[in-house]
């Protein structure tokens, strides 16, 4: 879900460097409609992977794992209810992830982060939209950063979960929030 978008260039770091996700600061958020009432947003608590990127060459990739056992509706029993068979059967698949295949450039920043998104054992092609891009020293770690937010759009019906569609949301919004830290 996640992902990453960070992932490609940054003004101040030479070629290839690989940036590790800080699981205290990284969160996938998804959100939908509940019956036409309500936009209901939600996040994964634990986050971890790589970044990967040559700002040289612009070129770098991504590889997120999502804990989806660490869904949190901020209400115990819809996260219970979420980790079911109808939508991410935790049981069976405790895991999601997003692998990067292409990062487009717009300048020196990434505008786009291609990739394949893995919910619930199904794996669909996502473009996610980098809606922001930073690269500098970390000014508390002391050590080279990147951090970035991106979005994309999936309908959950095409990854096993479409309990309840259309009256709760099929298309469902991911917003990734990432900072990594050079390793």
């Amino acid at each position: 879900i996640l992902a990453f978008a960070a992932v490609a260039s940054a003004p101040a770091f030479a070629a290839p460097e690989t940036f590790v996700l800080d699981g205290t600061h990284t969160y996938p958020r998804f959100s939908y409609s509940h019956f036409g009432f309500s936009t209901q947003l939600s996040r994964f608590n634990k986050t971890t992977g790589k970044v990967v990127f040559d700002k040289a060459a612009k070129t770098g990739s991504v590889d997120i794992v999502i804990d989806a056992k660490s869904v949190d509706t901020g209400y115990p029993t819809f996260n219970e209810h979420i980790q079911g068979e109808d939508f991410l059967d935790t049981a069976k698949y405790p895991t999601a992830t997003f692998k990067s295949t292409k990062v487009v450039f717009a300048g020196d920043k990434p505008a786009t982060v291609e990739g394949n998104l893995t919910i619930k054992g199904v794996t669909k092609p996502v473009t996610l939209t980098v809606t922001s891009f930073h690269a500098m020293p970390h000014p508390m770690m002391k050590k080279d950063a990147i951090g970035a937010n991106a979005y994309t759009v999936i309908k959950r019906s095409e990854f096993n979960a479409g309990k309840y569609a259309p009256h709760v949301g099929d298309e469902v919004r991911i917003d990734v929030a990432i900072e990594a830290i050079k390793e």
